[in-house]
């Protein structure tokens, strides 16, 4: 494949618009349960959109809704007074206490079951007043718009959108501080997602390094939060818009499943890869850059709250998608992407250009740091801004005729305009005007004193008031509403805009990650039907950017062989990197390998890391063991489990017992056990045979060679079992002094070849005996008849001391 000439993209010069904002987003959802079924609908303020998920079975755990819950991290949650049982002890547990406002719960609202009504959401959604819609369509066009977005035909969501609508009305979401008549913006209805996503829980995301949270170090961004640390998001995260940031972190919150929509995203990933496809790459990388905070602008101008800054940021955004979408139409239409952007980057976007650039005068406006319309726009305004330029000279003309009417005192004059008060004689005030009343001038009207001036009325400035009148106010107004007309127009075709936003954004993150794949030889993953993967060379994403050198491991999971893999020895990430393989192909990435084929993985579960807190209150092993339990009860055949030296919490039989436990529990399902990887060094897992022998295991490890005191690792994998731990060498590495060390291999081989351990500075057998003797000797000398013979203090000062060193 290979791309034709791409269309040129230069923008105009305009001058540089201010740093755009960028509101705290808030999320605010509508849930409703009822029969099994569950349907959700919510509000996102950054982008002003309701987003539904139309009726999905999800059972009375409520595992679904928890899912969406975490992805989503709603502030408030909106449900009916009348619920089932279940879903009112599922809130309750999520409810805000008052002092517990900063631990990320949400805001539990409950309304009257009236409020979620079948017909009264019906009514409630086909009666408001959405901007996205022509002004010009009548009730029933309004009807059938609306049924082509949202399925009327599930009564579950619909009672939730319309129970969403009463909230945001009652609470005034975003509008608070506005007046009554102003409703909450919603610039668009979009469709939320959930089929095909692969289960994946918050402590395999933190495991495998997916996100990563570090203290800003800019002292003046401390407050704002968080950046992003060394995480697979932050390596892949190459887009050049704030859409395509957000699009991939949602993309990696809902790895999915489905082959289909993955061989899309790598169709497009191979296309931008191509050697001949190079420039069109930096052409879209350009025309991204300029795709600016469209939903915020629209949102503003739905409250009149338009800046300056906001017509220059739509005016490229708008000129840019034209752009992006000539380029595209040069492009293979095979590939979907292009074929869409093609086809959904309508005509209004040059429509809402051409009226933009036709309409703002950039320069008068950041000028004078308010909207202004070019000239040839409105031929009044035209004519009052030719007076207002031409007033200089004519007021020197009239000041100069005032000032032969006045005192020979009076050294000069001049005549000014101020907005809202006119025309106005100014004179400088003389020595022997002290008071009030020697201001008075015959034949002017004394107006005020400022700096030493007098202003005055007089008859020439009252002529001038009635024939040119409050210029300044006058065209202020009548380009106010030109700004209203223009946001109008645009509001209606706000629908385009949407559109750019969605497919940008996709356009961006596929860029990224193509980026990413070629300057690190990623290659395209192969999804089958078949369950198993088999990887060649695989390398850790991240590992591989920090080591100077990296040795590349393959890894073979089959479906009837080698299911569950026992590692021995040091893994060195093995594990992560299995998993951050798997899960960048789950995304629609390429992948850090020679060559990769992955089966159907439903779910990633992982018993690596254990997240503490106080706030749990549970305790180290607890937690591990909470999830473990969480992948013995989820996962299916087609899941894939990570396990890191579970059972080293407790005591070391109950916790061998409890490792050879689970394994064999999954053994015994034979071929629908999950891909699992357990590292451990429980080697008595293999000596005792705690494990049958069976095709469905495999034992690996990590070659290693020691040479004389120095351990060598060459970070190969091969099969076989570990003899050792290699636990002195690893202490030796990590600074334990060298005494230490050898006491402990000392103790280490007595206890292997069941000989007592000998105290350090072990006493002579004879000074021992001699010490039994002493002791003896003074216990016989007691006169136990004597009732004042104290055994006790006896034992106290004479037996407990000595026994430390005769026993």
């Amino acid at each position: 494949m290979s791309a034709t000439a791409a269309t040129s993209c230069a923008l105009p010069l305009l001058p540089e618009p201010e740093q755009q904002d960028h509101e705290g987003s808030e999320t605010h959802m509508s849930v409703m349960w009822y029969a099994g079924q569950l349907a959700i609908a919510y509000y996102d303020t950054e982008d002003c959109s309701i987003y539904f998920m139309s009726e999905i079975p999800d059972n009375e755990d409520l595992k679904l809704l928890q899912k969406v819950i975490g992805e989503l991290n709603p502030q408030c949650i909106v449900t009916s007074a009348k619920q089932d049982q279940n879903m009112a002890k599922f809130l309750t547990n999520l409810t805000a206490t008052a002092g517990d406002k900063d631990t990320g719960k949400p805001e539990i609202v409950v309304l009257p079951n009236i409020d979620f009504g079948l017909e009264v959401s019906k009514q409630r959604i086909l009666s408001r007043q959405f901007p996205f819609i022509p002004s010009h369509m009548t009730a029933t066009e309004k009807i059938l718009y609306l049924s082509s977005i949202i399925p009327f035909e599930c009564p579950l969501m619909i009672q939730a959108l319309g129970g969403l609508l009463k909230f945001l009305d009652r609470r005034r979401v975003g509008v608070e501080l506005e007046d009554s008549s102003i409703a909450v913006p919603i610039l668009a209805f979009k469709s939320f997602v959930l089929s095909d996503t692969v289960n994946m829980d918050q402590d395999t995301y933190c495991v495998l390094q997916v996100f990563k949270s570090d203290i800003h170090p800019s002292v003046y961004k401390l407050s704002s939060g968080l950046k992003e640390g060394f995480s697979l998001y932050g390596i892949l995260n190459r887009c050049r818009c704030k859409w395509g940031e957000k699009l991939l972190r949602l993309w990696l919150t809902r790895p999915t499943r489905n082959s289909t929509e993955l061989n899309k995203r790598l169709d497009v990933i191979n296309f931008f890869l191509l050697a001949q496809n190079q420039e069109t790459v930096l052409t879209l990388q350009n025309c991204l850059k300029n795709i600016k905070n469209v939903p915020l602008i629209l949102k503003r101008m739905t409250l009149s709250n338009t800046k300056v800054s906001d017509w220059q940021a739509l005016y490229k955004t708008a000129y840019s998608a034209v752009c992006l979408r000539d380029t595209c139409r040069s492009l293979p239409n095979t590939i979907e992407l292009f074929q869409t952007i093609s086809r959904v980057f309508t005509d209004d976007l040059h429509y809402i250009a051409n009226l933009i650039s036709k309409v703002v005068d950039f320069e008068g406006s950041t000028s004078e740091n308010r909207f202004t319309v070019r000239p040839n726009v409105d031929p009044s305004i035209d004519e009052k801004k030719r007076k207002l330029m031409g007033l200089s000279d004519f007021l020197t003309e009239v000041a100069r005729k005032e000032l032969e009417t006045l005192d020979n005192q009076i050294p000069s004059c001049c005549v000014i305009y101020i907005p809202l008060i006119g025309f106005l004689l100014s004179i400088p005030r003389l020595p022997h005007m002290v008071d009030k009343s020697d201001f008075e001038i015959e034949g002017l009207d004394f107006m005020f004193l400022s700096e030493d001036k007098l202003h005055y009325r007089s008859a020439r400035t009252k002529e001038l008031d009635s024939l040119l009148g409050d210029l300044h106010c006058e065209i202020r107004d009548q380009e106010t509403l030109i700004m209203h007309q223009l946001q109008t127009k645009i509001l209606e075709k706000s629908e385009v805009l949407t559109s750019v936003i969605e497919y940008t954004a996709q356009l961006d993150v596929l860029l990224a990650l193509a980026v990413m794949a070629r300057e690190n030889a990623y290659c395209r993953p192969r999804f089958t039907h078949r369950q198993g993967f088999h990887i060649k060379d695989g390398r850790h994403p991240l590992l591989e950017l920090c080591a100077k050198t990296f040795v590349a491991n393959p890894v073979h999971s089959g479906e009837a062989t080698r299911r569950i893999k026992i590692i021995t020895g040091p893994n060195s990430s093995g594990l992560k990197q299995v998993g951050l393989i798997l899960f960048m192909a789950l995304i629609g990435s390429y992948v850090p390998a020679a060559e990769a084929e992955i089966g159907v993985i439903d779910g990633i579960y992982t018993r690596i890391h254990s997240r503490e807190s106080v706030s749990v209150g549970l305790s180290t092993f607890m937690i591990d063991l909470n999830q473990v339990a969480k992948a013995v009860n989820n996962a299916t055949e087609k899941s894939l489990v990570l396990i890191d030296e579970f059972g080293k919490g407790t005591n070391t039989l109950d916790g061998l017992s409890l490792l050879a436990a689970v394994l064999r529990y999954w053994i015994r399902q034979g071929t629908q056990c999950p891909q699992v990887f357990v590292s451990t060094n429980f080697h008595s897992l293999m000596q005792l045979g705690l494990l049958p022998d069976t095709p469905l295991l495999e034992y690996l490890t990590m070659e290693t060679h020691q040479d004389g005191d120095e351990l060598l690792f060459f970070y190969q994998i091969k099969q076989g079992v570990s003899t050792v731990s290699h636990a002195a060498n690893i202490a030796a590495l990590a600074g334990v002094p060298a005494k230490i060390i050898e006491r402990g291999v000392e103790m280490s081989e007595l206890i292997r070849n069941g000989k007592p351990i000998k105290r350090l500075h072990d006493p002579s057998k004879g000074d021992r005996m001699e010490k039994c003797k002493s002791l003896v000797e003074k216990f016989l000398c007691l006169d136990l008849d004597d009732p004042h013979t104290d055994l006790e203090e006896f034992m106290r000062k004479e037996v407990q001391p000595s026994a430390a060193s005769v026993l």
